[in-house]
């Protein structure tokens, strides 16, 4: 078996080149310091090569659209899925830049680029209109935590959610209290959820007694105590 040939940033020159000259344009290669520069009449058109998607690579396109806003950047095409998150999250940053993309593959001699897409103005209204649903359920979570206790950048880690903060508000007063019903609990402030969360009982701390009628189990008794300054909380607010 031979040995699979090294790709270099000058190996994906020649594609590219073939690719726009199909397309009309007069092909050149380092032209004051831009990688690749095409002309088409009055068109101008840049693209900056790289072994990999990274920042160096999008600091050089960012700095050639100070000449032309039709910026490329050309890469080998990756070996794994273009259909993964991680891919589609980088395209999403090479979009939100305003950049186009090109990956250039390699089989056997033959090698081909390909246009994944073309430089294009970002519509930023368009996207947050589309991920409406997300902005939604994200005030929704910062507007259901009392307090900040997560540390940003934090991971393997627990996280505090609204959900597990509304869990430990009930054992709170499920502990403090004795035996309720989620009606009553509702009333205290408990909030609407009150009735799925102790049906669901997610972390096993909620026992029901008899129908309509809740207590805390022992490992809701002992896991909330690592939450004093949200019992605390809680218990003010009822005072309150």
């Amino acid at each position: 078996m031979t040995e699979q040939k090294k790709i270099k940033e000058v190996d994906l020159y020649k594609p590219i080149q073939k690719l726009f000259v199909r397309e009309g344009y007069e092909v050149y290669g380092e032209v004051k310091d831009c990688d690749i520069a095409a002309v088409k009449e009055e068109e101008l058109l840049v693209v900056e090569l790289k072994l990999t998607l990274s920042v160096d690579l999008l600091i050089q396109a960012a700095k050639r659209q100070k000449l032309t806003d039709q910026v490329y950047v050309a890469i080998p095409r990756p070996k794994g899925r273009l259909n993964s998150k991680q891919w589609t999250d980088k395209c999403h940053l090479v979009k939100r830049m305003e950049l186009g993309l090109i990956v250039v593959s390699f089989p056997g001699n033959r090698p081909k680029a390909e246009v994944l897409f073309h430089p294009t103005p970002f519509n930023r209204r368009q996207i947050t209109g589309r991920n409406k649903a997300k902005r939604t359920n994200l005030l929704k979570e910062i507007a259901g935590r009392s307090a900040d206790f997560n540390i940003g950048g934090s991971s393997r880690t627990k996280i505090m959610t609204a959900y597990k903060e509304n869990c430990i508000q009930i054992a709170c007063y499920l502990e403090h209290f004795g035996q309720l019903s989620p009606k009553a609990l509702v009333e205290m402030g408990a909030g609407p959820k009150t009735s799925s969360i102790l049906t669901k009982n997610y972390y096993g701390w909620f026992e029901r007694v008899k129908r309509g009628i809740y207590v805390i189990s022992e490992k809701g008794k002992a896991e909330v105590k690592e939450y004093p300054e949200l019992i605390d909380y809680y218990l003010n607010k009822l005072v309150e």
